[in-house]
């Protein structure tokens, strides 16, 4: 980018005496260079989305913020001295420049949103483990902030009977709870994820680990959506099987921690785009 601008102005400098031909030339590169600069701004928003690579993005876009503000002072510099610039010249050069300050505002505004997100995940844990106190030094049960959302996993010994999806009484007491801090953040969706060990599956009311993982967290959302109350339209039911287990499956205390299911509270995707979209003032 700082290649293009230098560019830019070397072309403009030479201008006093330049031909039709020339100008023409140099028209076609500040029409090329207005175009790069459109593919790097549309770029750059791909870019942002990527979640779990924003803080790296942002560190990167940051150093190249402060490389084109300097290429602004240098540039508006130059500005002032080209007396045989034409009235249209100046003005495509003065929108260029607005175009980079422009930019300079999305990327802050990217960075505030990203801070704000961390900071509300933070208080959705603070709120969990409040809830969960009575429990929270038991071992089956894991509150955390992973990447960019808040997750609480509990063993299927606390919510199952073995080889089962059906709910056991000590179950409602921590769902009960987990409920309440759902619903006192109505703009995150709920994933619910049920994950078994690698052990094969087969009974008369169950396929295969799929179908024990699905089923586990299907009982699970309806008692958040029934029980206590959560909209549905918030909830979401997951089955993993064995497939994403956290350690491998080759002692029985292994396989017991890989028998969990997974209660995520993310932000909702359709409005982290509209944050993105939303006009810098």
């Amino acid at each position: 980018m700082r290649k293009i601008v230098l560019l830019l102005v070397l072309a403009i400098v030479g201008s006093s005496c330049v031909s039709k031909k020339e100008y023409a030339a140099l028209q076609a590169d500040y029409d090329k260079t207005k175009e790069q600069l459109t593919i790097v701004k549309d770029n750059l928003t791909k870019c942002l989305l990527e979640k779990e690579k924003c803080e790296a993005q942002a560190a990167a876009l940051n150093k190249q913020v402060t490389g084109l503000k300097e290429d602004k002072k240098k540039t508006l510099e130059y500005v002032d001295n080209l007396t045989v610039l034409t009235k249209g010249a100046n003005d495509n050069i003065k929108e260029t420049l607005s175009q980079l300050s422009k930019k300079d505002q999305y990327i802050n505004r990217i960075r505030s949103l990203a801070s704000k997100k961390d900071s509300l995940n933070l208080v959705v844990a603070f709120q969990l483990k409040k809830e969960l106190k009575d429990g929270i030094d038991d071992e089956d049960i894991e509150i955390n902030v992973e990447k960019t959302v808040v997750y609480i996993s509990i063993s299927d010994k606390l919510l199952f009977k073995s080889g089962s999806y059906n709910v056991t009484d000590k179950a409602y007491k921590v769902l009960e709870k987990v409920a309440t801090v759902i619903k006192g953040q109505p703009e995150m969706d709920v994933m619910i994820e049920g994950h078994t060990d690698s052990t094969p599956i087969q009974t008369d009311f169950i396929q295969d680990n799929w179908d024990l993982s699905a089923k586990r967290a299907t009982s699970i959302t309806r008692i958040l959506q029934y029980k206590y109350g959560v909209k549905p339209s918030r909830l979401i039911a997951a089955g993993r099987s064995s497939y994403v287990p956290i350690v491998p499956n080759d002692t029985p205390t292994n396989k017991a921690k890989n028998r969990r299911t997974k209660i995520i509270i993310l932000p909702k995707i359709n409005q982290f785009f509209d944050l993105i979209e939303q006009k810098t003032e």
